[in-house]
């Protein structure tokens, strides 16, 4: 009875079920199982494709290559017709967004063999949900920084005339944006700007201040308009845009102001009226509204100034929505006018409603950066260069070694006697500890080994999409932590080579280990940081950072690196196959192919070749503003880089080893640590080429952080060197029967 009963039960229930989906209670799962898939194609219709390739596409199913050549025709010949007809890639029409759909269709795939479709949201901010606002709740604009490609030198968004810091009360201060140690080395430092704005409510115009601008204030202004200076602002943290589809661009941030075209007498005028405009998202899957983009369209106009003891929302310039630039009323920076310059800056706010997805916000920002195939022709270059370094390495030791060795111990079994030739002549003394500064080698390669580590758990946490290289300053903090966290891997190193060159001061060791790196880079910053405070930049630290480093220097890295040290230390000396002699062996006159210096110039080339396309994407994203997110192409470059310096410094020491010089310890390091001698030449190119910087201390600035980036990353390939020639040693000389 209890089995019958429980099968009369199941049965209700289903019988239950059945009846409320007929009368349409289960709408939602209904409707959930009735939605059809939509094509994977952007712009190819079905009336320009197979019909059995478009039932492919609307099922989902696996592509065969004609199919996907078939699909990438159609696409190309639709987005020339749509181009042809005048549509541009950067507004907010639907026609718009199919293009800029074609043109990023790379970048929105994620996987290694088995590509799948994502959006820039999730690509950029991996786990970060949409915000949800609500009609008329007040929101936000945040202010960035005001910086420029001709400058180095960014300034704060309040330093401008006419923006007053907003009086944070005890509600705007939850508002304010934290900072990470990344984004205050940085000069960030989100606050809320002075333009206030409420959801879905349109702001006609609106003034915000009257400012007289005067005497070194005007000067200021009037350089860093010269110097085109532009103004970033963020909200829902989408930068502030500026778009023209005439001209079909999109550039974040908008100009403090502008040079007249043409006349006798060029002037400078400046932007003081700025009109907001919000895109929105509508949907009946959630509530309220999501922001979908952000921009700006600023205007130049002598608005009328208010007399003693009039308000500034009685001027009669400032109403509705109708300002434009108009070249008779452009305000005129003339540092000749008595007086000051009199200027009210105002604002106004349109809400307007689109059909794009919150996912899609972010392609425009993204419309003319290079595309991800040059990242992959990047890897192919490398790979081909490591391809051939492994060939040649592989010959060495797979065919001359092993012919060398099975030679080398036949003769000693037969104890025939014969004059012995090659490297192994220099077995008594390739263990001999070099003569100069063996403290010193053991520091680099320590330090090293310690940038390469904290480099690459940097980039892996970027890729397991546990930090973003879009958040402000998240990349450098985690660098910088990771560096201090990676101190006992240094003093690991480092005692160990120290250690088994037999050295006895073994604390000075230590001492340097942790403190000639860092105590370096610190005070070049602290040089520099003078300068930049004596000129206002954002980028000026305050001693309460300076401290913080300080105390993450001394009180979490020196004690690892202490650690590390003792453990070294205490571990038993690195043991050899071979005995050193007492007297080392004469070394033979080189030949001009092997002399050091055109070794180490010519080690040098291939680990930076390996890089350098790679390197090209990387110093645009710090100098020149551009977006950088491929942080799996830079994992890749990154042990490609380490393959290439290990090839590289094997080849080169068997090579030496064969001419009978036996001091390889100090060549195998500067034989591919002259790739940051390759890095800061190629710098100096990109100044010279690329940034065009105006005045000195842009120009200090940028020779100072690229020759600190260049030395850390000669001491990696150096080390990396090192280590791959001290392991390559170990192992041939062990594989010879010596006496």
């Amino acid at each position: 009875m209890n089995k019958f009963g429980r099968f009369l039960a199941c049965l209700l229930v289903l019988a239950s079920t059945a009846s409320l989906a007929d009368a349409g209670l289960l709408s939602k799962s209904k409707k959930k199982v009735s939605t059809k898939p939509k094509p994977r194609t952007i712009l190819a219709s079905k009336d320009k494709l197979k019909d059995t390739t478009y039932k492919k596409l609307e099922d989902k199913k696996r592509l065969n290559r004609r199919e996907k050549k078939e699909i990438a025709s159609a696409e190309m010949q639709a987005y020339k017709d749509l181009r042809n007809k005048g549509y541009d890639e950067v507004s907010n029409t639907k026609e718009a967004h199919m293009l800029r759909q074609y043109r990023l269709r790379n970048k929105k795939r994620r996987g290694l063999l088995r590509k799948r479709e994502a959006s820039l949201s999730h690509i950029l901010f991996p786990g970060v949900s949409p915000e949800e606002y609500t009609s008329g709740e007040e929101i936000w604009i945040y202010t960035d920084l005001v910086e420029s490609k001709k400058t180095q030198v960014p300034f704060e968004v309040f330093d401008l005339p006419g923006f007053n810091e907003v009086k944070e009360t005890k509600g705007k201060k939850t508002r304010r944006m934290r900072r990470n140690l990344g984004s205050r080395l940085q000069g960030y430092d989100l606050k809320p700007a002075p333009f206030e704005m409420f959801v879905m409510k349109d702001t006609p115009c609106t003034p915000i201040s009257q400012v007289n601008i005067q005497g070194k204030k005007l000067r200021w202004l009037r350089q860093i308009i010269e110097r085109q200076y532009r103004v970033h602002l963020q909200l829902d943290s989408l930068p502030v845009l500026m778009r023209s589809k005439e001209l079909n661009f999109a550039v974040r941030g908008y100009p403090v102001g502008f040079r007249s075209p043409g006349g006798a007498r060029k002037e400078l005028f400046m932007y003081n009226h700025f009109k907001f405009t919000i895109t929105y998202q509508e949907s009946p899957e959630f509530e309220g509204i999501r922001i979908t983009g952000f921009d700006v369209h600023p205007v130049s106009i002598k608005h009328e100034i208010p007399k003693d003891g009039e308000e500034l929302s009685s001027i009669s310039t400032c109403t509705g929505f109708d300002i434009e630039n108009d070249p008779s009323q452009y305000v005129a920076l003339d540092v000749e006018h008595e007086g000051g310059v009199p200027v009210v800056f105002s604002y106004d706010v349109q809400w307007i409603k689109n059909d794009l997805d919150w996912t899609d916000r972010w392609d425009v920002y993204l419309i003319g950066s290079p595309d991800d195939d040059i990242h992959y022709y990047s890897i192919i270059n490398s790979l081909m260069i490591v391809l051939f370094m492994t060939g040649a390495t592989a010959t060495i030791m797979i065919r001359t070694l092993r012919k060398d060795i099975a030679g080398y111990n036949e003769m000693q079994a037969l104890e025939e006697v014969a004059e012995e030739t090659g490297w192994k002549l220099v077995h008594a003394d390739v263990f001999r500890p070099p003569t100069f500064s063996p403290m010193l080698l053991s520091v680099l390669v320590g330090t090293g080994a310690q940038l390469g580590m904290a480099v690459v758990l940097a980039i892996l946490l970027s890729v397991l999409k546990i930090t973003s290289t879009m958040k402000k300053g998240q990349m450098l903090t985690s660098l910088i932590l990771l560096y201090v966290l990676c101190g006992a891997a240094a003093g690991f190193v480092s005692s160990r080579i120290y250690k088994f060159c037999d050295a006895k001061n073994w604390k000075v060791n230590t001492m340097l280990t942790a403190t000639a790196l860092p105590g370096t880079f610190v005070l070049l910053f602290a040089f520099l940081n003078i300068f930049l405070s004596i000129a206002g930049a954002a980028t000026a630290v305050s001693f309460l950072t300076i401290l913080v480093l300080f105390l993450l220097w001394v009180c979490v890295s020196a004690p690892l690196v202490f650690v590390g040290s003792f453990v070294g230390l205490k571990m038993p000396t690195i043991e050899v196959a071979t005995r050193t002699n007492q007297i080392s062996r004469i070394i033979p006159d080189a030949q001009l192919v092997g002399h050091p210096a055109l070794t180490m110039m010519m080690g040098g080339v291939l680990p930076f070749g390996s890089v350098c396309i790679e390197l090209a994407f990387i110093m645009s994203a710090m100098w020149l503003h551009q977006i950088y997110y491929v942080m799996g192409f830079l994992l890749a470059v990154v042990f490609i880089l380490f393959a290439t310096c290990a090839q590289v410094s094997i080849v080169l020491c068997y090579l030496q080893l064969c001419a009978e010089d036996h001091r390889w310890w100090w060549k195998s390091f500067w034989n591919c640590a002259t790739a940051g001698v390759y890095l800061l030449m190629y710098s100096l190119w990109f100044l010279t080429s690329r940034l065009h910087l105006v005045g000195v201390l842009p120009v200090v600035v940028y020779v100072t952080y690229m020759t600190m980036i260049s030395v850390c990353f000669g001491i990696f390939c150096g080390a990396a060197g090192f280590i791959s020639s001290f392991w390559f040693t170990r192992t041939i000389y062990g594989a010879v029967k010596v006496d």
